[in-house]
């Protein structure tokens, strides 16, 4: 298997080369030479399959020799072990809940993948790898924690200052050691440029080994995979409808992999708050990338998603093939917030903001078809967004993660939107 860049400027490179680099000098993104088959007799085995099973097979044909099978399947293992409940909410909805990791995100599971593959990589290198991360939410918390006191690996995550809950603030700035927080004084877009900027600067890599610990990183992204057939070994009836919140759009675009891997669904629906860039690309096919705007469901606020270039690449960015697979849509936090008073009245669930906006994509669509069923993506804990106890009232049970990250001192460095200093700080990890 080889990784190509979506603006096929830049040589290819094996996973182990992609993974160390991040993000192509072209500044494309990595995708793989070809797609691997899942055949039906394994999809049948799914429900008989140990989770860590299915990671290994999923995975294996993405990652070649570049790590011994025996080390590969304990990276998975150890990736995956926590739960992956798909729970029903109605007769024809239920949630596949991603968030019993350990910060409470989606993002344990490729944060867990890449930490440990990159540790592989890097064991017999000299000098320090530095992670850039940007996170609107809940990547920088997952990578913090998935990269802690790792040996000779410097991790640098920039989020955007006030854009981010309490919670998820905490798990970005109360480690310390190797994680180095950095404040921005501006939007998530910015702290995403600023970091592919970083990973673009040639004199910069000169000077050492940067890479990236965003969804733009091959290990990363792939392992996303992962839950979507663990939601199918639970799944009984036909072929559902996936509903996956989306803001940068890695989680939907692994679930469409995966769906062309082999994966049986019956479509996918790109939920999206109010920054709706590729639901208005999907009804004119012009794609016009703008600021993000703020809404309730912040880790979706996402004005230029990077990974939707990787959706267009599944289907040889043909629009009429998509068309066929994924729709979009755009809910509003109003809507957000009644659905997550409706769903709590009517079943006594507790919606964040996120899975909100997962669930009334899909509802709205199932109501609208008067048939079928489905699952939505609920990406994060309800405790680490305040907008529910607001919405709901106190509801929502503390878990002992969030107590305990609570004492802790809060360790950040603000910084204004300036390449220059990031630059500076960067070379200093080194």
């Amino acid at each position: 298997m080889h990784y190509f860049s979506t603006n096929r400027l830049s040589p290819e490179a094996t996973f182990r080369e992609a993974v160390l680099r991040g993000q192509p000098d072209d500044k494309g993104l990595y995708f793989p030479s070809e797609i691997p088959h899942l055949s039906d007799d394994w999809i049948g085995q799914l429900p008989d399959t140990s989770n860590g099973q299915i990671a290994f097979d999923v995975i294996r044909p993405f990652v070649g020799d570049d790590i011994d099978e025996y080390r590969l399947f304990e990276i998975c293992s150890e990736t995956v072990d926590f739960p992956f409940p798909l729970v029903p909410i109605t007769d024809r909805i239920s949630v596949l809940e991603l968030f019993h990791g350990p910060t409470l995100a989606f993002k344990d599971v490729g944060a867990r993948f890449m930490s440990r593959c990159l540790q592989h990589f890097t064991r017999h290198q000299n000098g320090k790898t530095v992670v850039v991360v940007a996170t609107s939410g809940d990547t920088g918390g997952a990578v913090a924690a998935g990269f802690f006191g790792l040996k000779g690996i410097e991790v640098v995550i920039l989020y955007p200052k006030g854009k981010v809950s309490r919670v998820q603030e905490l798990q970005l700035t109360t480690l310390g050691g190797n994680v180095t927080t950095l404040e921005l004084r501006g939007t998530f877009d910015d702290c995403q440029s600023l970091a592919k900027q970083a990973l673009a600067d040639a004199d910069l890599q000169s000077r050492g080994h940067f890479t990236s610990a965003n969804s733009i990183n091959i290990a990363r992204w792939l392992p996303q995979q992962f839950y979507y057939f663990f939601a199918l070994k639970q799944w009984d009836g036909p072929p559902p409808v996936i509903s996956v919140p989306s803001g940068n759009f890695g989680n939907l675009a692994s679930g469409i992999l995966a769906h062309v891997s082999g994966l049986p669904a019956h479509g996918f629906i790109a939920a999206c708050n109010a920054n709706d860039v590729v639901p208005r690309f999907m009804q004119t096919e012009d794609y016009k990338p703008r600021p993000s705007v703020a809404t309730l469901s912040n880790a979706m606020d996402v004005g230029s998603p990077s990974n939707f270039v990787r959706v267009l690449e599944l289907f040889d960015n043909k629009f009429i093939d998509l068309k066929e697979v994924m729709k979009a849509v755009s809910v509003s936090d109003e809507t957000t917030v009644d659905t997550m008073r409706e769903v709590y009245n009517t079943s006594g669930y507790v919606l964040d903001p996120h899975g909100a906006v997962g669930y009334r994509a899909l509802a709205d669509h199932l109501m609208a078809k008067g048939k079928g069923s489905g699952f939505f993506l609920e990406t994060a804990h309800p405790v680490k967004f305040d907008s529910v106890n607001q919405v709901l009232g106190d509801v929502v049970e503390v878990p002992d993660a969030v107590r305990a990250v609570s004492a802790r001192e809060k360790h950040s460095i603000e910084m204004d939107v300036n390449y220059d200093d990031l630059r500076d700080l960067l070379v200093s990890k080194l």
